[in-house]
């Protein structure tokens, strides 16, 4: 008897264990890889850009065990701030026409929650310290091709949150009266691969953090761009195959405030300072962590000062396969961001990398920056049991269009149909 629950109870560790280290979705990498979102759970249905009620973002996410798809597609300006539940997948690449973007105030993120092709806008009516998208105190979450602008303090802010992903993602434009890009204050796990940092005045982000910071853009910093931790704690970061690009409002500081607790290791990074049009970096240098002033009386930007404890082995095993840097701004200039449909905002900000230096600016609101303009909304494939998955791609898998509980049926493969047909539209079209 005692030996037969052991076994039982042997085979539900491995269950539980097999699940628990199930991607996110195929192409998951990084610390954040195994989050699990709404996988199992509900469907639901945005089905109105209003800021509330029944159909609304809002409600959608404000339940775990969900996953969240759109019916509609253009822009749901909201008033207050968001607070999404744990457990959950907002699938924005389902939104028809040119998809979906949340504008007008932040949004905060738990745990296990998986956001993909999404846009998250803040205003210069928010709250003075207020931040687009915050990820604090949480565990598992993976953020994948999302687009985050308009802070008023930073984008975005994580704080004490392990197992953290932001791959492919476009990070920029934030508005008075920091304009910073990104604080991360002691998270733990956190890996930031093929985004795009741009028009930030500081912060790509500020790494007081664990992090492996990988084939990232950083492009038209101002004062600094990648900042270390510069705190009595100990940081560790991985810095590599980056390319630093300066534009117009760009100091010479493309790294900053790196001190003796800041332990890192660093490989494969350029630096592009001459603004001329062309991608002909060079190498970023041990000198360039751990430069110290000499004489203060001719140093007119402390900020560019720099004492990294510099480590000959990486801090963390590779959790993603790092490109040459100069491939990974390729990707970085087609993929980063909501790029199924890139709106007329990212499609500008994307413009100014690809100047390679002639063009950018950090702007003080986002009136300046041009504003939010509307954006197409589309029709959205006839799914009869509104389970999230078309007639069509039921019918050519062999589920049942009139059956709505067949969506959350988990394969062998470990992800639900509902995910299966996620997916692939995401990763077909990203790719055309």
């Amino acid at each position: 008897m005692l030996k037969s629950i052991y076994l039982t109870s042997c085979l539900s560790c491995l269950t539980i264990l097999t699940f628990a280290q199930q991607l996110a979705f195929p192409g998951a990498e990084g610390f954040g890889r195994f989050a699990t979102g709404g996988r199992g759970g509900t469907v639901y249905r945005v089905t109105h850009l209003g800021d509330t009620g029944a159909g609304s973002f809002r409600d959608a996410v404000s339940q775990p065990n969900r996953t969240v798809v759109f019916d509609v597609g253009g822009v749901i300006k909201i008033k207050d701030k968001i607070l999404v539940s744990p457990h959950v997948t907002i699938a924005g690449q389902t939104a028809p026409g040119d998809g979906i973007v949340v504008y007008g105030n932040g949004v905060g993120f738990s745990t296990d929650d998986i956001t993909r092709y999404m846009r998250f806008r803040g205003s210069i009516t928010m709250p003075r310290g207020a931040c687009t998208v915050t990820a604090d105190n949480a565990t598992n979450v993976i953020f994948d091709h999302v687009t985050i602008e308009w802070g008023r303090w930073d984008n975005l802010h994580i704080k004490g949150t392990s197992n953290i992903t932001l791959q492919y993602c476009l990070i920029g434009e934030p508005i008075d009266p920091q304009r910073f890009g990104a604080l991360f204050e002691d998270p733990r796990n956190v890996t930031v691969h093929h985004c795009l940092w741009i028009d930030n005045h500081s912060r790509n982000p500020k790494a007081k953090a664990g992090i492996e910071y990988v084939n990232n853009v950083i492009y038209n910093w101002g004062v600094n761009g990648l900042v270390g931790g510069h705190s009595g704690a100990d940081h560790f970061q991985d810095i590599i195959g980056n390319y630093f690009i300066a534009g117009p409002n760009s100091g010479h500081a493309f790294l900053g405030m790196f001190t003796t607790t800041d332990h890192v290791y660093h490989s494969g990074n350029y630096i592009d300072m001459n603004r001329d049009g062309v991608l002909n970096g060079v190498k970023v240098s041990d000198t360039d962590f751990v430069s110290k002033r000499v004489k203060p009386a001719i140093v007119v930007d402390s900020n560019s000062l720099k004492g990294a404890s510099l480590r000959i082995e990486p801090n963390f095993k590779r959790t993603v396969k790092v490109d040459d840097a100069a491939v990974a701004y390729q990707l970085v200039l087609k993929e980063a961001g909501a790029s199924l449909h890139r709106d007329a905002v990212d499609t500008r900000i994307i413009g100014y990398l690809r100047s390679l230096g002639t063009a950018g600016q950090i702007f003080k609101t986002e009136a300046d920056a041009g504003g939010q303009g509307e954006m197409k909304n589309g029709t959205p494939p006839t799914d009869t049991d509104a389970d999230g998955i078309p007639d069509a791609w039921e019918k050519s898998n062999k589920l049942n269009p009139n059956k709505a509980g067949d969506a959350q049926l988990i394969g062998k493969d470990g992800y639900s149909n509902l995910e299966r047909y996620l997916n692939g539209p995401a990763i077909k079209q990203a790719k055309k």
